[in-house]
């Protein structure tokens, strides 16, 4: 799974992307044309420790893995919410299918 690391590429997923919003995660989607996808797990320090985000990075790296992301053409970042460290990854993934079908991907 490639994921995203620059910051360059971080600001074009912001300024070009779509936000979708749930109670277990939240993403930003953008298309990015002949290219395969990339995905990126952000679990923001006003959540907690190391340890409650790193628990939240690992639901999130098995629920994209259930979605068969990364899908081609595509830039996804998922952020964790408060809700991410206590739901399985089963429960994070059906969240972010819904989200990736109204996304259209």
């Amino acid at each position: 799974m490639e994921t995203i690391k620059s910051k360059r590429d971080f600001e074009r997923v912001f300024s070009r992307g779509r936000r979708y919003n749930d109670a277990l995660l939240r993403i930003r989607v953008a298309q990015r044309e002949g290219s395969p996808g990339r995905v990126a797990f952000v679990a923001a320090k006003r959540l907690g420790n190391a340890v409650f985000r790193n628990r939240c990075k690992r639901v999130l790296r098995e629920a994209a893995r259930l979605c068969a992301l990364p899908v081609d053409g595509c830039d996804v970042i998922l952020f964790s919410t408060a809700q991410t460290h206590d739901s399985s990854p089963e429960l994070v993934a059906a969240s972010l299918r819904r989200m990736l079908s109204r996304a259209g991907i």
